[in-house]
């Protein structure tokens, strides 16, 4: 499903105007990033799962083709934590 989809399925459920609903989906997901890059806040939805920073530690990497080592730097990743009630839905538990 992509953005377009998303939006589509809101507008058609709600009787919203699409540009409404995109404009409602860009001002999201621009919260979520802002949250997560400039002030490094976790983002938590409850029943639906958290955007969390995952902190990566430096190390050391080998290059096998070239038989040689580099060091990767420290670092931070967004990830994906889904919720416990979520996951159950999944499984369909």
């Amino acid at each position: 499903m992509t953005k377009a989809d998303i939006i589509n399925e809101i507008a058609n459920e709600t009787g919203v105007a699409k540009k409404d609903v995109t404009v409602v989906v860009e001002s999201f997901m621009a919260t979520i990033k802002d949250s997560l890059l400039e002030k490094r806040e976790c983002v938590y939805l409850r029943g639906f799962g958290s955007f969390i920073i995952k902190h990566r530690a430096a190390k050391t990497a080998r290059n096998i083709l070239k038989n040689t080592t580099m060091t990767i730097d420290a670092h931070d990743l967004p990830s994906f934590k889904p919720a416990k009630s979520f996951v159950e839905q999944m499984k369909g538990e």
